[in-house]
């Protein structure tokens, strides 16, 4: 489970450190045991984020069975997904 509270955590740390490999890795410190991936936003192609930003897009990954899914329930979510958007 991930709580809102722990959303809003992150995009404060993200906002803060500006998005980059050494942030995600500071979020993999802090809030251990979340999974974090980080990658482009267009490789998740019509997939809806549960948090949009400007600069980044918030994804929820479901880790509960052997293959890994994006999701949007929170109580299921096991890792997040954070999507850097870059202007065209």
């Amino acid at each position: 489970m991930i709580s809102t509270e722990q959303i809003s955590s992150v995009m404060a740390k993200i906002e803060a450190m500006g998005l980059s490999d050494d942030t995600v890795s500071e979020l993999r410190q802090q809030f251990q045991p979340i999974h974090f991936t980080y990658c482009m936003d267009d490789d998740l192609p019509n997939n809806t984020p549960v948090i949009e930003h400007k600069d980044f897009n918030i994804y929820l990954i479901d880790g509960r069975e052997h293959c890994l899914c994006l999701t949007s329930d929170y109580d299921v979510a096991t890792g997040i997904v954070v999507a850097e958007i870059i202007p065209d």
